[in-house]
Order: C-alpha cells, then structure tokens, then sequence
C-alpha cells in the first residue's frame, strides 16, 4: 500500500501483505473457508454435519479446508474417544470467533443483495 508516497506492507508472522485486505483473505479467501467458518460460529460441528450443510463440497475439499482453517489457528479440531469409532467435532478458537462480526457483515451484505435482486426459493429433496 501507498501512504504518503511511500510504500508500505503489513508483516505478520514472517509474510508480508501488500494491504489489510490481503490478510484478511488469507484467512478467509477461497469458495469455501468463509462458508465453513460460517457453519462453526454458533456451535461444534462433525464432519458429516458440515458436508450436510455444505451440499456443494466435496468431502476432499472439506478436508482440504478443515486442516487449513485449523493450521491457520481459526478452527480446533477435538477427538473423543480412543477407539474407534471415535467422534471429532470441529469448532471455532477464540481467533475464529474474532472472525464473527466479519461473517455477519458479509453474511447480510449477500442476504439483503439476495433480497433485492432475486427470491428464496425451496430446494425439494430428491
């Protein structure tokens, strides 16, 4: 970025990003961690319950995305039990929550386009 005719760049942990919305999509950027992030704000989610809310994914890039979000600190990934079948449940960390008020924003930035522009309409099960 540009102040005052010179040139400057956020570093974080060790990467250099050219403005504060290059952070910001390298936590959230992508199809898919946004909408994930979105599923795990309220409450801990299996993996199964994600691929259920999440139709459109396949079960590779939901795992794809998990240990990204997970190796970017925004998600914990909990393992209950020893022996199989043991019960994983993926929620938010307190950085991930700090992500919250940002999900809402773009959450109703779409609903009110959505609104304004198209309709709600149902999906019937096949």
């Amino acid at each position: 970025m540009i102040i005052k005719g010179k040139q400057f760049a956020y570093q974080v942990n060790g990467d250099l990003y050219h403005c504060a919305m290059d952070i910001t999509q390298k936590y959230i950027g992508g199809k898919w961690k946004s909408v994930v992030l979105w599923y795990l704000k309220n409450s801990a989610q299996r993996f199964s319950e994600l691929k259920r809310r999440i139709p459109d994914i396949t079960e590779k890039m939901l795992s794809i995305q998990l240990k990204a979000l997970e190796e970017d600190g925004l998600i914990k990934r909990d393992v209950f039990g020893s022996k199989p079948p043991v019960r994983v449940e993926y929620s938010l960390t307190d950085f991930g929550k700090s992500l919250v008020p940002v999900l809402n924003a773009i959450a109703k930035w779409g609903r009110d386009l959505g609104d304004t522009t198209g309709e709600m309409v149902a999906i019937e099960e096949e």
